[in-house]
């Protein structure tokens, strides 16, 4: 048998008997989950970190997924957004500071100031999406990160695909008040 050839609900069905089955389960998804994972910590070492968490959960109760109509990724995405959500919650108990900030800017760019801006725009977006609450953030990394539809973010977060359209809007919204939120805290120091 051709675990490649499976879907994702009959490698989970043979997992618990066959490693390898979790195993092509995990190459299906570790880069999303990752990806998901740093865009909602802004830290490659954290998010391998958490990312490892995550499938280490999954392998432990793969044998407990009910299939509930939505897609096996949605379960993994909870578990990425619960495991972060801890990672948020320790780490504003024990603030981290950096002992250096990085901006690197392509010594081969030419044209270095235009990169330079494209970077602090970036940063400052960021910056912006941090501050939103987690379903907001959530929203915005499914949507623009990982590209999926309204139906699948609904899927993703427990809500109907009108639920994610009206928080869609309403996060578009408070990210621009964000946005120039933070402009006008730079400009006045």
């Amino acid at each position: 048998m051709n675990l490649k050839e499976l879907g994702d609900l009959d490698l989970v069905e043979i997992a618990g008997d066959r490693p390898e089955a979790f195993g092509e389960l995990y190459e299906r998804h570790v880069s999303r989950i990752y990806s998901y994972i740093y865009y909602r910590t802004g830290n490659h070492h954290d998010a391998e970190d958490l990312t490892a968490r995550v499938f280490v959960r999954a392998l432990r109760h793969v044998e407990n997924f009910e299939d509930k109509g939505v897609p096996f990724t949605a379960w993994l995405y909870r578990i990425a957004h619960n495991l972060v959500a801890n990672w948020h919650r320790d780490r504003s108990r024990r603030p981290v500071i950096p002992l250096e900030k990085h901006v690197a800017v392509s010594e081969i760019s030419d044209h270095p100031e235009t990169e330079a801006i494209a970077i602090e725009q970036n940063e400052l977006l960021l910056k912006a999406i941090r501050r939103l609450p987690e379903d907001r953030q959530t929203l915005l990394i499914l949507k623009f990160v990982e590209r999926m539809s309204n139906a699948e973010i609904g899927d993703v977060m427990g809500r109907t695909e009108g639920a994610i359209k009206s928080l869609y809007h309403r996060t578009l919204n408070a990210l621009r008040d964000e946005v120039k939120k933070i402009g006008s805290e730079m400009e006045g120091s």
